[in-house]
């Protein structure tokens, strides 16, 4: 499966464009708009959040809301569009790079003039397209019981070592949640912080986790380096913008633990059902790029916003004088809309290689052989 995205942040339309994504699957668009609201959610979202009414349009590649085996493609319009409908206007045009952006890396990069035409296309909106990608992964996904959330551990220096049960815990949490948090006392200190760095005309980042729950055991290679699934997942969670850190499983913990404490050790349950299984998750779900029947625990470092009320100093490219960067509408902070997009993009990751281990022409083969290799497997499954 491969997937490609188009479009700018002020531009008609995203796009998002799936091929290889196997024939038979039932996919509501209705799902697919919830996780683009979840998208637009969250306490220090900004100002453009509430222009928009993010709504999947799927123009091909499914009949009667089943796949066809065909080529996907979605769009999410925008309606905030006039930058591109109006492009003479020199009031739009941006000449002071932004520190933290793509916009003065972009400008040595394309030799752009006008940075408008770096920052529409770097811009996190079109993540939005990419949520679309993976809530379709998603509804895959659940054709096997496999499940994925995601809940903030920390906003600025207000953390929590809280920890969930399972998925099914952290979504009832976090829908209860403002910044999906899954700690209500940290919830309100968090939510302070926030107002407090939006008054300062400043912003804020923090650290979120993903769990994803009913991942086989045998999910990605040992065998290619760009195969291992703990590889392709780094890669995915990294190219979200903002994120700047991903931690599987103990992540840099592990630096100062010794390999007997470190490493899961391998029991047999205590029942007749003859499994091996884990008594500690260590290695996030992960060994040798693999999954290992466990949970699958990502943790994922987000820079505060770099788009700064309160600018810091920059140089403008044409007259190369001193002046502050240019500001241009943004959020206060987006840490939990960093983690719905975070779920989405492992959720593809897992697809691609779910399809890669079962086959990816149609629904009914891929349960046919999953069924053949859990039954076949049933004692090596993760409790």
């Amino acid at each position: 499966m491969r997937f490609l995205t188009a479009g700018e942040s002020h531009g008609e339309a995203l796009a998002a464009i799936i091929e290889g994504f196997p024939k038979g699957v039932r996919i509501e668009a209705s799902f697919i708009d919830s996780e683009l609201k979840r998208r637009m959610k969250g306490f220090g979202r900004g100002k453009r959040m509430a222009i928009e009414n993010d709504k999947v349009h799927i123009i091909s590649g499914m009949r009667n809301k089943v796949t066809l085996g065909s080529p996907i493609a979605m769009l999410v319009r925008n309606k905030d569009h006039n930058v591109f409908t109006q492009d003479a206007d020199d009031l739009k045009k941006v000449y002071v790079p932004r520190p933290g952006h793509a916009d003065l890396a972009g400008y040595f990069k394309y030799a752009a003039g006008d940075l408008r035409n770096i920052l529409e296309r770097s811009s996190a909106r079109e993540t939005a397209a990419r949520v679309c990608v993976g809530a379709v992964c998603k509804q895959f996904l659940s054709c096997f019981a496999v499940k994925v959330a995601s809940f903030v551990t920390a906003i600025g220096k207000v953390s929590s070592d809280l920890k969930p049960k399972s998925v099914s815990d952290i979504l009832k949490k976090t829908n209860k949640s403002a910044v999906s948090s899954i700690d209500s006392d940290k919830e309100r200190l968090m939510m302070r912080q926030i107002d407090k760095a939006r008054k300062d005309g400043d912003t804020l980042g923090g650290v979120l986790e993903v769990w994803a729950q009913g991942v086989p055991p045998g999910i990605g290679s040992c065998m290619h380096f760009d195969a291992r699934l703990d590889a392709k997942i780094a890669g995915y969670i990294m190219s979200i913008p903002s994120v700047k850190a991903v931690e599987i499983g103990a992540g840099f913990d592990y630096a100062g633990m010794r390999g007997r404490k470190s490493h899961d050790g391998i029991f047999l349950s205590n029942n007749s059902s003859g499994r091996l299984m884990r008594k500690t998750n260590n290695s996030g779900g992960i060994e040798g790029g693999i999954s290992n029947g466990e949970i699958l625990v990502v943790r994922v470092g987000v820079k505060p916003v770099p788009t700064l009320v309160n600018p810091l100093p920059s140089v403008n490219i044409l007259n190369k004088r001193k002046e502050k960067a240019s500001v241009i509408r943004s959020d206060t902070c987006i840490v939990e809309a960093a983690g719905v997009i975070a779920e989405n993009m492992i959720a593809i990751a897992l697809t691609e290689a779910f399809l890669d281990k079962f086959g990816s022409d149609s629904l009914r083969e891929i349960k046919r052989n999953y069924k053949s290799y859990i039954k076949r497997n049933i004692p090596a499954r993760g409790s």
